[in-house]
């Protein structure tokens, strides 16, 4: 048998007792174990960074006065309910949170319910005037809601719908329904066509062909727009401010009214922020795939 008439490169020589791996083989290897390792840490510290304000508020919620000011701070410690209660009975937060969730689900609820069918019109039909009204709805977002308070609150005045969940109901559909339509529309654009002329064929009516065919396939995109509707409801404080005064205040209003006097209760102020946070964390957790979906929607055709 004739011997090889050529030999490997030092560099690419097999190494005893590594399966047959080159030694290049073993460089890429490490490489991406380091690289690897790199973007482990990266995604640790980002993770950490977005945790340990929620940690830190639901940790001196627990604590006592003392605790909660003590420096260094205490890591170990007995919890304590206490400002909990407090916050819910005394400074009566429980209602607040009743008030902000029946105003932030009227508000998502009616915006989900006019904006989709204005959004699908948006997609699909050529009449008079579009380009101007879909700028219109874009531009509603465009205004500080700073410059809107006062003339929001005149003509509510004149209506008499000061402190009542009407007028704050009416106010963030206002603000809300310009983001579902948006994007509404871009969800119903990437719908292909062909689908409701299929549809159309087998004599479906418009209203058949939105409600079965198009609502379904645009729900990620629906659902990320109620996300946004209700956490914009939930958690505004400059309307709610000047609208309400007490029958229909909201969560964020009745955490401002620790805000007096010489020592400001941590714990009860932790406790609040806890309880007006919790809401939010629930309704991602449920909403959680539909909202991966509808972030990523159009990213791959």
């Amino acid at each position: 048998m004739n011997a090889p008439s050529t030999q490997r490169a030092s560099g690419d020589a097999a190494l005893p007792g590594n399966s047959g791996l080159t030694a290049r083989a073993r460089r890429a290897r490490a490489a991406r174990r380091t690289a690897t390792g790199w973007h482990f840490l990266g995604l640790l510290v980002v993770f950490l960074s977005s945790v340990f304000p929620f940690y830190w508020m639901v940790t001196t919620s627990l604590k006592s006065q003392a605790e909660a000011l003590a420096y260094p701070p205490v890591w170990l410690f007995k919890p304590t309910f206490a400002h909990y209660v407090e916050a819910l009975f005394t400074h009566e937060v429980g209602g607040s949170l009743i008030n902000s969730l029946i105003i932030a689900s009227s508000t998502t609820v009616l915006s989900i319910l006019l904006g989709t069918p204005a959004a699908y019109a948006l997609a699909r039909y050529e009449f008079r005037g579009k380009e101007d009204l879909w700028f219109w709805f874009i531009s509603n977002r465009m205004v500080s809601p700073v410059v809107l308070a006062v003339p929001f609150f005149l003509i509510a005045t004149r209506l008499d719908i000061v402190d009542t969940h009407i007028v704050l109901i009416l106010l963030y559909i206002t603000f809300s329904l310009p983001i579902v339509i948006w994007i509404c529309t871009d969800q119903f654009r990437n719908i292909p066509v062909e689908l409701d002329e299929a549809a159309r064929l087998d004599g479906a009516s418009p209203w058949r062909i939105f409600w079965r065919i198009n609502l379904p396939l645009a729900m990620p995109g629906i659902v990320v727009s109620a996300i946004f509707a209700f956490i914009f409801s939930w958690n505004d404080l400059l309307y709610a401010l000047v609208l309400t005064r007490t029958d229909a205040i909201t969560s964020p209003v009745a955490a401002t009214s620790y805000m007096s006097g010489y020592e400001l209760p941590w714990g009860e102020i932790m406790a609040t922020g806890t309880l007006i946070v919790l809401p939010m964390v629930v309704f991602a957790l449920l909403v959680s795939g539909r909202l991966v979906q509808g972030l990523t929607m159009g990213a791959v055709k």
